[in-house]
């Protein structure tokens, strides 16, 4: 049996818990795809603020789920194989993490680790305005090879809901790492002016 391709998720303290846990609904009934869940603890606060969801009914939504504080998990190895990371969504405090190279805990320990692998790491970022710490942390990110990719709403699919504002995002995720979807439209050129 051929071993499945793996992702990993971490949900931060930021607002926009949604993002990560679509993307987690979506990728469970993805055949072959396994995710790794890290869960921080502000996060906790903001998805059920947000969601109205529980810890535990996100969890249920991962294959394998890892403690923030435990450094010492599979994801926390270069050895771990996976098609990388995605941090949904992305603290301040995270982005500041990772770019510097912290590893104070799981999260940035796992990012750190995807990016001295080389594989794909996506950082949702959510924050506005930016100051130029944080603004300088994303340049410092991508230098490394990371992708910063704020979830900023498109409109030009004509979104009916706040539904479909996100999984036209999560959508445009999944495309960085090539896993099928059918969460959004495809653009298929302008339309003919009247």
């Amino acid at each position: 049996m051929a071993n499945p391709r793996r992702m990993v998720i971490a949900i931060t303290g930021a607002t926009g818990a949604v993002y990560g846990v679509r993307l987690l609904q979506h990728l469970q009934h993805i055949a072959g795809m396994e995710t790794h869940l890290v869960i921080s603890e502000a996060a906790v606060l903001t998805l059920h603020q947000e969601t109205g969801l529980q810890r535990r009914e996100v969890e249920a939504l991962a294959h394998v789920v890892h403690k923030v504080r435990d450094v010492g998990a599979a994801i926390a190895s270069g050895s771990f194989q996976s098609d990388g990371m995605i941090i949904a969504p992305c603290s301040m405090k995270t982005l500041a993490s990772v770019a510097h190279g912290l590893s104070d805990n799981l999260i940035a320990r796992a990012a750190d680790v995807v990016l001295k692998e080389r594989r794909r790491l996506v950082l949702m970022v959510r924050e506005t305005p930016f100051n130029l710490a944080h603004l300088r942390n994303m340049t410092a990110v991508t230098e490394m090879g990371g992708i910063i990719f704020p979830p900023l709403p498109s409109f030009y699919h004509n979104p009916q809901s706040i539904d479909e504002m996100v999984d036209h995002t999560v959508a445009r995720v999944l495309d960085l790492f090539g896993v099928e979807h059918a969460l959004a439209p495809r653009w298929a050129g302008l339309k003919a002016a009247n």
